[in-house]
Protein backbone atom coordinates (compact mmCIF):
# COMPACT_ATOMS: atom_id res chain seq x y z
CA UNK A 1 0.00 0.00 0.00
CA UNK A 2 2.76 2.69 0.83
CA UNK A 3 4.43 1.86 -2.38
CA UNK A 4 1.46 2.99 -4.46
CA UNK A 5 0.99 6.11 -1.83
CA UNK A 6 4.84 7.06 -2.84
CA UNK A 7 4.08 7.97 -6.66
CA UNK A 8 1.37 10.42 -5.70
CA UNK A 9 3.26 12.21 -2.88
CA UNK A 10 6.39 12.46 -5.58
CA UNK A 11 4.59 13.47 -8.21
CA UNK A 12 3.07 16.42 -5.59
CA UNK A 13 6.72 16.71 -4.59
CA UNK A 14 7.90 17.43 -8.55
CA UNK A 15 4.54 19.00 -9.79
CA UNK A 16 4.42 22.01 -7.32
CA UNK A 17 7.91 23.62 -7.70
CA UNK A 18 7.57 23.17 -11.22
CA UNK A 19 4.43 24.90 -11.28
CA UNK A 20 5.35 27.49 -9.51
CA UNK A 21 8.82 28.00 -12.12
CA UNK A 22 6.31 27.88 -14.65
CA UNK A 23 3.94 30.97 -13.25
CA UNK A 24 7.23 32.44 -12.35
CA UNK A 25 8.74 32.34 -16.05
CA UNK A 26 5.34 33.32 -17.02
CA UNK A 27 5.14 36.80 -15.35
CA UNK A 28 8.88 37.37 -15.57
CA UNK A 29 8.49 36.57 -19.79
CA UNK A 30 4.64 38.07 -19.57
CA UNK A 31 3.60 35.36 -21.43
CA UNK A 32 0.32 35.27 -19.82
CA UNK A 33 -0.83 38.56 -21.30
CA UNK A 34 0.83 38.19 -24.53
CA UNK A 35 -0.97 34.99 -24.57
CA UNK A 36 -4.14 36.38 -23.89
CA UNK A 37 -3.63 39.39 -26.08
CA UNK A 38 -2.91 36.75 -29.16
CA UNK A 39 -6.32 35.02 -28.04
CA UNK A 40 -7.90 38.13 -28.78
CA UNK A 41 -6.70 39.47 -31.59
CA UNK A 42 -7.14 35.84 -33.11
CA UNK A 43 -10.70 35.88 -32.38
CA UNK A 44 -11.30 39.54 -32.94
CA UNK A 45 -8.93 41.13 -35.24
CA UNK A 46 -8.41 45.08 -35.09
CA UNK A 47 -9.51 46.58 -38.25
CA UNK A 48 -8.06 49.85 -36.88
CA UNK A 49 -4.80 49.19 -36.39
CA UNK A 50 -1.65 49.58 -38.31
CA UNK A 51 -1.30 45.72 -38.81
CA UNK A 52 2.24 44.83 -38.28
CA UNK A 53 0.87 41.32 -38.36
CA UNK A 54 0.77 41.78 -42.24
CA UNK A 55 4.34 43.51 -42.42
CA UNK A 56 7.15 41.41 -44.08
CA UNK A 57 10.66 41.47 -44.32
CA UNK A 58 12.12 42.45 -47.98
CA UNK A 59 15.36 42.65 -46.51
CA UNK A 60 16.83 40.56 -43.67
CA UNK A 61 20.14 41.22 -41.65
CA UNK A 62 22.16 42.92 -44.25
CA UNK A 63 25.38 43.82 -42.69
CA UNK A 64 26.02 47.56 -42.80
CA UNK A 65 29.26 47.45 -43.86
CA UNK A 66 32.66 50.02 -42.10
CA UNK A 67 31.46 49.69 -38.82
CA UNK A 68 33.31 48.19 -35.49
CA UNK A 69 30.83 49.83 -33.20
CA UNK A 70 28.29 48.69 -32.28
CA UNK A 71 24.67 51.13 -33.39
CA UNK A 72 21.71 51.81 -31.61
CA UNK A 73 18.65 53.29 -32.08
CA UNK A 74 17.41 54.52 -35.74
CA UNK A 75 15.20 57.76 -37.18
CA UNK A 76 13.64 58.51 -39.93
CA UNK A 77 14.28 62.30 -41.85
CA UNK A 78 11.37 63.05 -44.05
CA UNK A 79 13.70 66.07 -45.47
CA UNK A 80 16.37 63.71 -46.62
CA UNK A 81 14.94 60.76 -47.00
CA UNK A 82 17.81 59.08 -44.76
CA UNK A 83 18.34 57.48 -41.81
CA UNK A 84 20.18 58.23 -38.78
CA UNK A 85 21.74 56.26 -35.69
CA UNK A 86 24.48 56.60 -33.46
CA UNK A 87 27.04 54.71 -31.81
CA UNK A 88 28.08 55.34 -27.94
CA UNK A 89 31.28 53.38 -27.38
CA UNK A 90 33.25 55.81 -29.86
CA UNK A 91 30.31 58.33 -30.26
CA UNK A 92 28.75 59.01 -33.16
CA UNK A 93 26.14 59.95 -35.44
CA UNK A 94 25.28 58.15 -38.19
CA UNK A 95 23.61 58.55 -41.63
CA UNK A 96 21.94 55.92 -43.17
CA UNK A 97 20.77 55.31 -47.35
CA UNK A 98 17.21 53.40 -46.71
CA UNK A 99 19.22 50.30 -48.08
CA UNK A 100 21.51 50.46 -44.69
CA UNK A 101 24.56 51.78 -46.45
CA UNK A 102 26.76 54.60 -44.61
CA UNK A 103 26.45 57.84 -46.36
CA UNK A 104 28.59 60.16 -43.28
CA UNK A 105 29.18 59.75 -39.70
CA UNK A 106 29.89 62.97 -37.92
CA UNK A 107 31.67 62.63 -33.92
CA UNK A 108 29.66 63.49 -31.06
CA UNK A 109 31.71 65.59 -28.15
CA UNK A 110 30.21 65.33 -24.70
CA UNK A 111 27.49 63.33 -25.55
CA UNK A 112 28.09 60.95 -22.51
CA UNK A 113 26.44 57.38 -23.30
CA UNK A 114 24.23 58.18 -26.30
CA UNK A 115 22.01 55.65 -26.80
CA UNK A 116 19.17 57.17 -29.06
CA UNK A 117 18.47 59.65 -31.63
CA UNK A 118 14.83 61.14 -33.28
CA UNK A 119 14.09 63.78 -35.92
CA UNK A 120 12.05 65.94 -34.38
CA UNK A 121 12.33 68.74 -37.18
CA UNK A 122 14.45 69.80 -40.46
CA UNK A 123 17.60 69.85 -39.45
CA UNK A 124 16.93 68.95 -35.71
CA UNK A 125 17.26 66.00 -33.78
CA UNK A 126 17.34 64.89 -29.83
CA UNK A 127 20.30 62.67 -28.86
CA UNK A 128 19.34 61.12 -25.65
CA UNK A 129 22.52 60.14 -22.40
CA UNK A 130 21.25 57.47 -21.15
CA UNK A 131 23.22 56.89 -17.98
CA UNK A 132 22.78 60.56 -17.06
CA UNK A 133 19.29 60.69 -18.90
CA UNK A 134 19.87 63.78 -20.33
CA UNK A 135 17.96 65.00 -23.83
CA UNK A 136 20.44 66.83 -26.33
CA UNK A 137 19.08 68.85 -29.02
CA UNK A 138 21.26 69.18 -32.32
CA UNK A 139 21.33 70.88 -35.61
CA UNK A 140 22.83 69.01 -38.49
CA UNK A 141 22.99 70.51 -42.24
CA UNK A 142 25.12 69.33 -45.24
CA UNK A 143 28.37 71.38 -43.72
CA UNK A 144 27.54 69.77 -40.47
CA UNK A 145 31.19 67.74 -39.62
CA UNK A 146 30.94 67.44 -35.42
CA UNK A 147 28.71 68.09 -32.70
CA UNK A 148 29.29 69.31 -29.09
CA UNK A 149 26.83 68.44 -26.91
CA UNK A 150 28.00 71.78 -24.86
CA UNK A 151 26.80 73.98 -28.02
CA UNK A 152 23.32 72.47 -27.44
CA UNK A 153 20.30 72.84 -25.74
CA UNK A 154 19.87 70.28 -22.84
CA UNK A 155 17.45 68.96 -20.84
CA UNK A 156 18.35 66.38 -17.63
CA UNK A 157 15.42 64.67 -16.36
CA UNK A 158 16.91 62.72 -13.76
CA UNK A 159 13.70 60.36 -13.00
CA UNK A 160 14.35 56.60 -11.33
CA UNK A 161 18.19 56.89 -12.14
CA UNK A 162 19.10 53.35 -12.68
CA UNK A 163 22.92 53.22 -14.52
CA UNK A 164 22.49 51.67 -17.78
CA UNK A 165 18.96 50.87 -17.81
CA UNK A 166 17.87 54.44 -18.87
CA UNK A 167 16.60 56.10 -21.99
CA UNK A 168 16.65 53.91 -24.33
CA UNK A 169 14.27 55.20 -27.19
CA UNK A 170 12.85 58.24 -28.72
CA UNK A 171 9.77 58.78 -30.82
CA UNK A 172 8.39 62.37 -31.54
CA UNK A 173 4.73 63.58 -32.69
CA UNK A 174 5.12 66.64 -34.22
CA UNK A 175 1.61 67.65 -33.96
CA UNK A 176 0.75 67.31 -30.46
CA UNK A 177 4.44 68.25 -29.84
CA UNK A 178 5.12 65.67 -27.27
CA UNK A 179 8.68 63.71 -27.11
CA UNK A 180 8.30 59.99 -26.20
CA UNK A 181 11.04 58.51 -24.01
CA UNK A 182 11.26 55.26 -23.31
CA UNK A 183 12.90 53.95 -19.68
CA UNK A 184 14.20 50.20 -20.34
CA UNK A 185 13.33 48.40 -17.59
CA UNK A 186 13.48 48.39 -13.78
CA UNK A 187 10.81 49.93 -14.60
CA UNK A 188 9.96 49.85 -18.27
CA UNK A 189 8.28 53.34 -18.64
CA UNK A 190 7.35 55.70 -21.78
CA UNK A 191 7.36 59.16 -20.37
CA UNK A 192 6.07 62.37 -22.17
CA UNK A 193 7.85 64.98 -22.36
CA UNK A 194 6.25 68.66 -23.54
CA UNK A 195 7.83 72.13 -24.07
CA UNK A 196 11.45 70.45 -24.81
CA UNK A 197 12.90 71.39 -27.56
CA UNK A 198 11.97 74.93 -26.78
CA UNK A 199 11.01 76.38 -30.28
CA UNK A 200 9.34 79.86 -28.90
CA UNK A 201 11.55 81.98 -27.59
CA UNK A 202 8.84 84.13 -26.61
CA UNK A 203 7.23 81.92 -24.11
CA UNK A 204 8.70 80.93 -20.83
CA UNK A 205 10.59 77.67 -20.51
CA UNK A 206 8.44 75.19 -18.81
CA UNK A 207 8.79 71.62 -19.20
CA UNK A 208 6.38 69.26 -18.40
CA UNK A 209 6.60 65.46 -17.90
CA UNK A 210 3.68 62.33 -17.89
CA UNK A 211 3.75 59.18 -17.17
CA UNK A 212 0.94 56.88 -18.39
CA UNK A 213 0.89 54.06 -16.12
CA UNK A 214 -2.03 52.32 -17.36
CA UNK A 215 -0.63 52.02 -20.81
CA UNK A 216 2.88 51.07 -19.68
CA UNK A 217 1.40 48.21 -17.73
CA UNK A 218 -0.42 47.25 -20.65
CA UNK A 219 2.77 46.57 -22.46
CA UNK A 220 3.89 42.80 -22.60
CA UNK A 221 7.52 42.88 -23.17
CA UNK A 222 10.70 42.74 -21.06
CA UNK A 223 12.39 45.90 -21.73
CA UNK A 224 11.91 48.71 -24.27
CA UNK A 225 14.47 49.37 -27.00
CA UNK A 226 13.11 51.71 -29.13
CA UNK A 227 9.92 54.12 -30.14
CA UNK A 228 8.39 55.45 -33.30
CA UNK A 229 5.26 57.80 -33.74
CA UNK A 230 3.01 57.15 -36.40
CA UNK A 231 2.60 60.85 -37.59
CA UNK A 232 -0.87 59.56 -39.47
CA UNK A 233 -2.27 57.00 -37.29
CA UNK A 234 -1.17 58.85 -34.24
CA UNK A 235 -0.11 55.19 -32.92
CA UNK A 236 3.09 54.75 -30.78
CA UNK A 237 5.12 51.55 -31.84
CA UNK A 238 7.16 49.78 -28.65
CA UNK A 239 10.17 48.08 -29.79
CA UNK A 240 11.54 44.78 -27.13
CA UNK A 241 14.58 43.24 -28.03
CA UNK A 242 14.13 40.88 -25.11
CA UNK A 243 10.94 40.07 -26.26
CA UNK A 244 11.52 40.34 -29.52
CA UNK A 245 8.18 42.02 -30.77
CA UNK A 246 7.45 45.03 -31.70
CA UNK A 247 3.81 46.69 -29.96
CA UNK A 248 1.42 48.69 -31.76
CA UNK A 249 -0.57 51.39 -29.06
CA UNK A 250 -3.52 53.25 -30.20
CA UNK A 251 -3.68 56.75 -28.53
CA UNK A 252 -4.97 55.96 -25.35
CA UNK A 253 -2.58 53.23 -24.96
CA UNK A 254 -4.56 49.77 -25.63
CA UNK A 255 -2.09 47.19 -28.39
CA UNK A 256 -3.37 46.84 -30.98
CA UNK A 257 -1.22 44.60 -33.05
CA UNK A 258 2.22 43.14 -33.34
CA UNK A 259 5.20 42.25 -35.73
CA UNK A 260 7.10 39.35 -33.86
CA UNK A 261 11.31 39.31 -34.41
CA UNK A 262 11.31 35.45 -34.39
CA UNK A 263 12.52 32.72 -36.65
CA UNK A 264 9.43 31.40 -38.98
CA UNK A 265 7.20 35.07 -38.28
CA UNK A 266 6.77 37.64 -40.66
CA UNK A 267 8.69 35.81 -43.28
CA UNK A 268 12.14 36.13 -41.17
CA UNK A 269 14.78 32.99 -41.83
CA UNK A 270 15.81 33.72 -38.67
CA UNK A 271 15.37 34.83 -35.38
CA UNK A 272 16.55 39.44 -35.30
CA UNK A 273 19.24 39.18 -32.43
CA UNK A 274 18.77 42.14 -30.14
CA UNK A 275 16.94 44.41 -32.08
CA UNK A 276 18.21 48.49 -31.23
CA UNK A 277 16.33 50.88 -33.36
CA UNK A 278 12.95 51.12 -35.33
CA UNK A 279 11.96 53.98 -37.89
CA UNK A 280 8.92 54.08 -40.63
CA UNK A 281 9.35 56.29 -43.39
CA UNK A 282 6.63 58.00 -44.81
CA UNK A 283 5.51 55.21 -46.99
CA UNK A 284 4.61 52.82 -43.79
CA UNK A 285 7.83 50.75 -44.18
CA UNK A 286 9.67 49.99 -41.07
CA UNK A 287 13.17 49.82 -40.69
CA UNK A 288 14.59 48.06 -37.99
CA UNK A 289 18.69 47.81 -36.49
CA UNK A 290 19.84 44.84 -34.52
CA UNK A 291 23.08 44.39 -32.81
CA UNK A 292 25.87 43.55 -33.96
CA UNK A 293 25.41 45.89 -37.27
CA UNK A 294 22.31 44.03 -38.60
CA UNK A 295 19.88 46.32 -41.07
CA UNK A 296 16.11 45.14 -41.81
CA UNK A 297 12.74 45.91 -44.09
CA UNK A 298 9.68 45.10 -43.63
CA UNK A 299 7.00 45.94 -45.95
CA UNK A 300 3.50 45.47 -45.94
CA UNK A 301 2.37 43.48 -49.27
CA UNK A 302 0.49 45.04 -52.00
CA UNK A 303 -3.14 44.69 -52.30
Amino acid sequence: MRRYLRLPLLLLFLGVPALLLIGVAGQEFRLFERGWFNLKTWWQPSEQGIGLSRYRVVLEAMPVEGLDEDISALTYDPDRKTLFTVTNKRPELIELSLEGRILRRIPLTGFGDPEAVEYIGPSSYVITDERQQRLIRVHVDDDTRFLDANDAEQLTLGIGLNGNKGFEGLAYDSVGKRLFVAKERDPMVIYEVHGFPHDNPEQPYAVHVVQDRKRDSRLFVRDLSSLQFDERSGHLLALSDESRLVVELDVKGKPLSTLSLNKGYQGLQNNVPQAEGIAMDDAGTIYLVSEPNLFYVFKQPAD
